[in-house]
């Protein structure tokens, strides 16, 4: 639940358009509201500043079209992550302005207006096949209102790549270093940049890649300084936390 949500409650009050035990019965759904199959934190903004976030994937479509369209009663800004294509229709069909970015597999719905974006965030990749969990830190980043720079398949095996784009690691409040095989990419980066690193390890790789696992360890095990690391594919998780550094909070 937003700011903006509970002023329009306290003028419908204020109007006559709305009396005060209506306006009571709308508060007694915080701090969350039943639907059976979920329970929605609506009250997550005001304590943390964003609001709840939705995990698509193992919902059905018509779960998450209604967690969708529930949810915009309160709050102005909505995303969704890990949805496929159906799941887009499905919540289109209830809410026209939902939006979807196939790459990043999120969906967005913005009814407050685009915001200045703010800062610089960098997104780099090892290759291209790491572009999913990339595609989700970026659009996750751009839907909090920061600027993102993308840097796409500058790993390690051609490092030249890289330190031919340094220039685009400058000014950055934040840099997510997305790479599966060894990992190494964010060690690099972080040898090269005076601003966080944000890890993400990739399930991309061969068999003793173990899912991300190897690029994982060595992620957590790098000698250099200033790198955080989220788990594996958790691109959003990623953009999520270069927000918070970006925007200082």
């Amino acid at each position: 639940m937003d700011e903006k949500y509970l002023e329009q409650l306290l003028n419908r009050v204020k109007s006559g358009e709305l009396n005060t035990e209506e306006a009571v019965k709308q508060l007694r759904k915080l701090p969350y509201e039943d639907m059976d199959y979920a329970k929605i934190d609506h009250h997550r903004k005001l304590r943390t500043g964003k609001g709840e976030v939705i995990y698509c994937a193992g919902k059905t479509q018509e779960q998450t079209a209604s967690i969708f369209e529930k949810m915009l009663e309160f709050n102005q800004k909505v995303m969704g992550t890990r949805a496929d294509e159906t799941t887009y229709q499905a919540v289109k069909a209830k809410v026209p302005e939902a939006k979807y970015f196939e790459k990043a597999r999120i969906i967005t719905v913005n009814r407050g207006g685009e915001e200045k974006p703010q800062g610089k965030i960098v997104v780099a990749t090892g290759g291209t096949s790491d572009l999913p969990v990339a595609e989700e830190a970026a659009v996750t980043a751009e839907f909090y209102g920061n600027n993102v720079v993308r840097l796409y398949d500058v790993g390690v095996a051609g490092i030249h790549r890289l330190l031919m784009n340094t220039d685009k690691l400058e000014d950055a409040s934040a840099i997510i270093a997305a790479a599966g095989m060894e990992g190494a990419l964010a060690s690099v980066i972080a040898g090269l940049a005076d601003c966080p690193v944000i890890a993400v390890p990739t399930s991309v790789g061969y068999g003793a890649n173990f899912g991300g696992l190897a690029a994982l360890l060595t992620m957590l095990n790098s000698c250099a300084s200033g790198i955080s690391v989220v788990n594996i594919d958790n691109g959003f998780g990623a953009g999520f936390l270069a927000s918070m550094i970006n925007k200082g909070r």
